[in-house]
């Protein structure tokens, strides 16, 4: 399997300390976005890449494994200006394709989109990643490849953004909870094909179109990227969807397709860690604890 991961990258260590900065670009310290970055990338390489290995002790020697489960990957890297980090990324140049633009940071992502545009028909998955995400699940793709096999090309599976915290009473959160439903009712009808049943390996799973399609990116296969940039919004750089980053994430996407997350109860079926933090952290703050009435 060949994938394409397209990775919006900006860092102004200016702006990071300006009042009201909304994003991590703008106001965490460059130790820390340097930190993420590192595991994104590295984790591509580990979870889907070549480089992987086993012991085998009887004769002291390391002999390659995984082999059936390893994908063709390239990462890269597109960055606007000198507002980035990679000149200080302890990595080898050959793990990512660097592409330096002149666009408006807050639109970089759609810079990803004309590249995935430009290079159709290169790769099997067409891959946007914000660049604190984290992939660290093996059957990723096996997964999003099952459920378009049964459920056909109009239908968008994406992960559940989640974060780690040894704070507070939850070691996990996932972060993208339900929307109210106006805010994206002018972009796609949930009411439509609602909820999909399934079973794997005698598990039962239930996926749901959701009132939140942002998880920070999305995953489509040849056909999905063809029909996505053949639509007449794509590369229209709105940012009409909460901003323009999100835009860019999702509401294209949330166009084109019939957007679904696993349920609820079934939110680790299909995951992704976002570095950081950032969001668990508000609970108990500014995020109540829910009472066993409320969930």
């Amino acid at each position: 399997m060949r994938i394409l991961f397209t990775i919006p990258h900006f860092f102004d260590s200016e702006a990071k300390i300006a009042k009201g900065a909304k994003h991590g670009s703008q106001k965490e310290k460059a130790e820390k976005r340097l930190r993420g970055l590192v595991r994104q990338v590295l984790s591509l390489h580990q979870i889907f890449g070549h480089s992987v290995c086993m012991l085998h002790i009887a004769s002291r020697t390391a002999i390659p494994a995984g082999q059936a489960m390893q994908c063709n990957i390239h990462a890269a890297m597109l960055t606007t200006g000198k507002k980035h980090l990679l000149h200080r990324l302890p990595l080898c140049k050959t793990l990512y394709e660097h592409i330096e633009t002149d666009a408006d940071p807050l639109f970089l992502g759609y810079e990803c989109h004309r590249l995935m545009q430009e290079r159709l028909g290169q790769y099997d998955y067409y891959c946007y990643l914000e660049d604190d995400l984290i992939i660290n699940d093996p059957l990723f793709f096996a997964k999003l490849h099952w459920f378009t096999k049964n459920t056909g090309n109009i239908c968008v599976l994406l992960p559940h953004r989640y974060e780690n915290t040894a704070r507070g009473p939850y070691s996990k959160v996932y972060i993208d909870g339900d929307l109210r439903p106006d805010i994206t009712s002018e972009y796609q009808n949930v009411r439509q094909q609602p909820a999909i049943k399934a079973e794997i390996m005698g598990m039962p799973l239930i996926f749901s179109r959701t009132l939140n399609p942002h998880s920070g990116c999305f995953f489509l296969n040849q056909a999905q990227m063809e029909h996505f940039a053949a639509r007449p919004w794509f590369m229209d750089r709105s940012a009409r969807f909460i901003g323009p980053l999100e835009s860019a994430a999702s509401l294209g996407i949330m166009r084109t397709f019939k957007v679904y997350k696993p349920a609820r109860e079934y939110a680790q079926f299909l995951e992704i860690m976002h570095a950081g933090t950032a969001f668990a952290g508000l609970i108990g703050g500014k995020i109540r604890i829910a009472q066993k009435q409320d969930s």
